[in-house]
């Protein structure tokens, strides 16, 4: 299994635990067990094969030791660079930044913690890079928000000549939609599956309108429609949002099967709209990431040109 996340956190009650036992077994076996020192908190040669098997993990490719070490010294000097502002993440934080990550990879906090020590990594690892990544991504934007702000100008700079007007990737819309879903109870038979899906495309083919939608489909047993939610193309992936397109105001996308059953998307209303295409949408955010690790690579040359280390 991949596990895609940018993402790590030591303990303090750990480490202390591991100096505790290296000084009591001599200095000789302590300068073996740490690595180096960052502003007064050690990385251990188990803090450094942690992340080496957190980065493959992760990647699929294996750093060298050098490398895992400097981006533990990077995290060190980014949560300190964090407190000296003011940022220190909570335990809660991080563990509920642990948990969202799991629920992405359709798991829950214990299954992602017997997934990590599967492949022999402490959950803490990941913990201890979550808290860095974050602490660095709030401190960055909020140093530098302004100079991260991309403007209308910024992106005809960039992409202006490069946009066709007749391409309906330069043209944005408000989409107020509906989702359905005929519900499956799981471990449904293929011929049941099939039967579900028949049925909901001969009361897609009835449907005129978002509100004989809501009419029929909340008066029926193991079916919902949800809430409306307005969405723009841009927020859209692109299949969906041609779906859309095709779909007449007041019916109802073609049935698809999911883990949740059979669904569908109730189209109420399309209308033009100002806000950003999906090729501008596309454009402001590569010129905010570009201006952003830019920042972010020459504050953290700044702040690790004024950090203690001293390497063992």
């Amino acid at each position: 299994m991949t596990l895609t996340f940018p993402l790590r956190f030591t303990k303090l009650g750990l480490l202390v635990a591991a100096i505790m036992i290296a000084s009591s077994q001599g200095s000789t076996v302590m300068a073996q067990s740490v690595a180096a020192i960052v502003n007064g908190e050690p990385i251990t040669n188990l803090d450094i094969e942690q992340r080496i098997k957190l980065t493959t993990l992760t990647t699929r490719k294996t750093p060298s030791r050098q490398e895992a070490l400097d981006e533990l010294i990077n995290d060190k000097v980014k949560v300190k660079e964090g407190k000296k502002y003011g940022l220190d993440m909570s335990t809660t934080d991080i563990d509920a930044a642990f948990g969202n990550m799991a629920s992405r990879m359709r798991m829950n906090s214990d299954q992602l913690v017997k997934t990590l020590e599967g492949h022999g990594i402490r959950p803490e690892t990941l913990k201890s890079r979550i808290k860095a990544d974050m602490t660095w991504g709030n401190l960055v934007r909020g140093r530098f928000q302004s100079s991260l702000v991309v403007n209308e100008k910024d992106i005809r700079a960039t992409v202006g000549d490069k946009i066709d007007d007749s391409n309906p990737q330069t043209e944005s819309y408000e989409y107020l939609v509906r989702p359905i879903v005929l519900i499956l109870p799981r471990g449904s038979s293929q011929a049941v599956v099939e039967q579900r899906r028949k049925e909901a495309e001969l009361l897609r083919n009835k449907i005129q309108s978002c509100e004989e939608a809501n009419e029929l489909f909340r008066s029926m047993r193991d079916a919902a429609i949800r809430d409306q939610l307005t969405k723009t193309s841009a927020d859209l992936p692109p299949p969906l949002r041609e779906l859309l397109d095709k779909t007449p105001v007041g019916k109802l996308t073609p049935p698809e099967v999911t883990k949740q059953g059979i669904e569908m998307v109730a189209l109420c209303s399309r209308k033009p709209t100002t806000a950003d295409t999906p090729a501008k949408r596309e454009a402001r955010e590569k010129i905010y990431n570009q201006r952003y690790e830019a920042k972010s690579k020459s504050y953290l040359q700044e702040a690790r040109k004024s950090a203690m280390i001293e390497m063992r």
